[in-house]
């Protein structure tokens, strides 16, 4: 009996990708050239850096990255001329977003006698990309790993993203979804390479993968209609972000394969989002979504973030699953890091209600601390999105969050509109199927009700919390309070204390307590 269409052209393209993983090309005597100290002018060791298709060899203040000599489904360096041109691409792509780090290509060509030297008249055989070397601690992943990644770095990070996503170019490819669903196809085939995984898990997961992407479809596709689809970095991670004069910049992008860098501006985004949620930095995962959010046209979107997330993970999954087929793993630590990336995708592909949360208090209560701690509890990772009164009231400004707004900004006409704002926004989130944590005072009681009446209109459930702190201290945290998007004084904390809120039907917490205590309290109870 002749096998269904689908399963072989699973045979084929599992032949195909193990044929073509395991495919590499001599390169022993470019790889000797540049151990050799001597060929490279120095007279320290040259220490070297593997990855799946680089191979980076460190001598004093340079860094020369070669392309492994590999043929794969997604990339084809199998000739000189090949890697000569993906180097040439390399330098002229990263250079916009790391100025200074990449000095140029260099030609490694064989001479008479066969001796391999930089750039002479012989024979073309070997091609490298020359960069400064820098500090590895300066590689945003080791700064993970010592435990020095901060909100303030992070905060950065996102808004250079979002810069370099707003300048990247736009490219129609007439489908939003054919890109991931193309990556669930290597996905798929990339797994069967390896003995990591069994064959009845691998299903399990695809199928998963094909139900989620057909319930994106539409959103997918509304996106790339509306510009969403760019010529991104494609290999965001923390691995490729380092601090250069003390600013995040992005290297080392996807040159060889345009289409792998072509995708949603979110998508992108993604591998960085699961990368800091898979370290345990889940807080620094949601405050990375919500400040890119704040400076890009992408709310529509952002329910897709699990979804994204989880084929990050599974690429990850099936990568590091063919090293182990390929290199060997006598340690088993690269069949445990494969094992965690596919239990993560899989877990990131679990359904999780919708639902909305209002933080609410006065001036001085700490409602963004408690917002900003509690989002990444709240819904499918990176958490929850933050919508905060202060932000939309700089935004409807257009001015950014820290610069100071003068008195009429609060006149009770644009508070109406911030409030209404934040209320759309809320449905927009949560009609997508994802979660929402509102903060602003909400001292007015039609406010309180029309932020209920969001998560009512939409199905989802709600829970109202009003932060309680007595004046005395509420002065005290005004008073002394800096930075940061509110502008919130001691005058306006006492108009605040003259009027009368109403009837506040939410749930009071005492706001005096530590921040972990309080997001504690706060998961803790019921939501209707």
């Amino acid at each position: 009996m002749q096998a269904p269409a689908r399963l072989q052209n699973d045979s084929k393209a599992r032949t195909a990708f193990q044929e073509a993983s395991l495919s590499q090309f001599d390169q022993t005597d470019a790889v000797a050239f540049l151990s050799d100290p001597a060929a490279l002018g120095i007279i320290t060791p040259v220490e070297t850096i593997e990855t799946h298709i680089s191979r980076i060899f460190l001598a004093s203040d340079r860094a020369f990255k070669m392309k492994r000599a590999v043929k794969l489904p997604y990339v084809d360096f199998s000739t000189p001329e090949l890697r000569f041109a993906a180097c040439c691409k390399e330098v002229e792509l990263n250079s916009m977003t790391a100025p200074g780090l990449y000095l140029g290509v260099r030609r490694i060509t064989r001479e008479t006698g066969g001796k391999l030297a930089f750039g002479g008249e012989g024979e073309l055989v070997e091609a490298v990309v020359e960069m400064q070397r820098f500090r590895q601690s300066a590689l945003l992943d080791r700064m993970a790993e010592a435990g020095a990644l901060t909100p303030d770095l992070m905060t950065q990070t996102a808004l250079m993203i979002a810069h370099f996503h707003r300048q990247a170019p736009v490219v129609h490819t007439g489908d939003g979804t054919a890109s991931l669903a193309g990556v669930l196809d290597i996905n798929r085939a990339g797994f069967a390479t390896s003995h990591v995984f069994s064959e009845m898990e691998v299903e399990a997961l695809d199928a998963a993968f094909r139900t989620a992407l057909s319930r994106h479809g539409e959103v997918l596709n509304q996106r790339e209609l509306a510009g969403k689809v760019r010529r991104c970095h494609g290999d965001l991670h923390l691995r490729n972000i380092c601090l250069l004069d003390d600013k995040p910049s992005l290297f080392d992008c996807i040159e060889f394969n345009d289409s792998i860098a072509t995708v949603d501006v979110l998508y992108d985004l993604a591998f960085l989002l699961m990368d800091l949620w898979r370290r345990d930095f889940q807080e620094l995962a949601n405050l990375v979504a919500n400040r890119y959010l704040d400076e890009t046209d992408n709310e529509d979107g952002f329910a897709l973030l699990p979804f994204m997330m989880a084929v990050r993970a599974a690429v990850r999954a099936h990568v590091t699953g063919t090293q182990v087929e390929e290199d060997g793993d006598p340690s088993g630590n690269l069949r445990g890091e494969a094992r965690a990336y596919f239990d993560l995708a899989t877990n990131l592909l679990k359904e999780c209600p919708a639902r909305l949360i209002a933080i609410s208090g006065l001036s001085g209560s700490g409602k963004t601390t408690i917002a900003e701690a509690l989002a990444a509890h709240v819904g499918a990772p990176p958490g929850a999105r933050i919508v905060e009164s202060d932000r939309i009231r700089k935004a409807l400004h257009g001015v950014p969050p820290g610069t100071r707004l003068p008195e009429k900004a609060y006149r009770p006409g644009i508070s109406e509109r911030v409030y209404r704002d934040m209320a759309w926004r809320s449905s927009l989130v949560l009609a997508e199927g994802g979660s929402v944590v509102a903060d602003a005072v909400f001292e007015r009681q039609k406010d309180r009700m029309r932020i209920e009446r969001a998560a009512g209109d939409r199905h989802a459930p709600f829970l109202g919390i009003w932060l309680d702190v007595a004046p005395d201290v509420l002065w005290r945290r005004v008073d002394q309070r800096h930075g940061g998007p509110s502008d919130a004084a001691v005058e306006v904390l006492s108009r605040q204390l003259e009027r009368d809120p109403g009837e506040i039907t939410w749930q009071r917490l005492d706001a005096t307590r530590q921040p972990a205590v309080i997001v504690a309290d706060i998961l803790a109870l019921p939501i209707i």
